[in-house]
């Protein structure tokens, strides 16, 4: 799943290339996709993209009136989730053919801007289709933005603490739900726990300030160094750039790169996160629940 560091590279990029170019056209090819339907879609076409950013992990694609069409609502926003098997592509060769709605293809939106050919797809691989985008005249129309924790890295120390405070979760819960804090996914979860030293099952309110201050610096570290690294990268290699800097997560079996100890597991339903035993949990091997039920 796309997270901060990611989605941010992929902001950047398409910014780089988008902004400040017109949209000639918006092709739908999974009309479930857009979760939106006023403004229709087609609102887009002939309009100029002034930029591309980012709210939490959802890429934040601002647009405006083209010279055309000066009465038009002066901003609509395209607003992308990326879920856990999204992605987005830029091409210069892109395809005159529109899209076949209900087709194979893993593309499930596709806006062609600028030149002939240009433009960015929006893919889905996988059968789960939890892609997810939004045609807005204003952010706080989009539910789940307006639901959204303040952005991890735009918290300061104190302000963090207070969050923590407030949180009876365990802290890779607190630090993955979204309408807490913004912005850290399952992996950057385990990379930020594991460089902080914590259980992820610690309580997040009983952290002590000392834990609170090292878990706090370890957010800024690990983010910092993913966004260092994946920055200027094309983001076809974004992917497999954010694996070589992952130390535990999906490293299951692996030494841990800190202390030599085996990367462990624990398992759910549906997702899975990792860690160190030595590092975080003082030697102790939680129990990973999956692997309970089948000994049962």
């Amino acid at each position: 799943m796309p997270e901060l560091p990611e989605v941010t590279a992929i902001a950047d990029f398409v910014d780089g290339r988008a902004a400040g170019l017109p949209i000639r056209r918006v092709d739908v090819a999974s009309l479930s996709v857009l979760k939106t339907a006023d403004p229709p879609y087609t609102a887009l076409v002939e309009r100029i993209i002034e930029s591309v950013g980012r709210v939490g992990k959802y890429l934040i694609i601002r647009t405006v009136p083209g010279p055309e069409h000066p009465g038009a609502d002066p901003v609509l926003f395209l607003v992308i989730h990326l879920s856990r098997a999204g992605w987005l592509r830029w091409a210069e060769d892109l395809s005159p053919r529109p899209l076949r709605p209900g087709g194979k293809s893993p593309i499930a939106l596709r806006v062609h801007c600028g030149l002939p050919g240009e433009g960015f797809d929006v893919t889905e691989a996988g059968t789960q289709k939890r892609l997810a985008g939004w045609i807005v005249r204003d952010l706080s129309e989009v539910e789940r933005i307006a639901t959204l924790g303040p952005d991890v890295l735009a918290l300061s120390r104190d302000e963090f603490a207070d969050i923590l405070a407030g949180a009876g979760g365990r802290i890779k819960n607190v630090l993955t739900d979204q309408r807490i804090v913004a912005g850290v996914g399952n992996a950057y979860s385990d990379e930020i726990l594991h460089a902080a030293e914590l259980s992820p099952f610690a309580t997040a309110k009983t952290l002590t300030a000392d834990q609170v201050d090292t878990l706090y610096q370890a957010i800024h570290d690990v983010f910092t160094d993913a966004i260092g690294r994946l920055e200027g990268q094309q983001v076809a290699k974004l992917k497999s750039e954010k694996r070589t800097g992952l130390k535990v997560h999906a490293r299951t079996g692996l030494p841990c790169p800190v202390c030599g100890d085996t990367i462990r597991e624990v398992s759910f339903t549906d997702r899975s996160f990792q860690y160190c035993p030595t590092c975080q949990t003082g030697g102790k091997v939680l129990a990973d629940r999956r692997m309970s039920r089948l000994l049962k």
